[in-house]
């Protein structure tokens, strides 16, 4: 149950911050609305990740799920970030 809870709370919100990131770089608007569609939209990934979680049967598959989106955006948005 404790793999459960934190693959839904906190790989939920590492997934949806990846999302959210990787969205504001993709979606071609300005750079400030970007941003805020991006992190609307991540309030409704979160919760939806946390109640999936917790609705799948398989703790493994949720995990992975989870925990690969979470790797593979925050990855992405990594790699798409402007060189400083």
């Amino acid at each position: 149950m404790t793999v459960r809870v934190a693959s839904a709370f906190v790989g939920g919100y590492a997934a949806a911050s990846g999302v959210a990131a990787l969205s504001a770089r993709l979606l071609p608007i300005d750079r400030a609305e970007a941003t805020v569609w991006a992190m609307i939209f991540s309030f409704a990934i979160y919760a939806a990740l946390i109640l999936w979680t917790f609705h799948e049967q398989n703790l493994a598959r949720a995990a992975l799920v989870v925990w690969g989106l979470a790797v593979i955006t925050g990855g992405a948005a990594w790699l798409l970030a402007p060189a400083a």
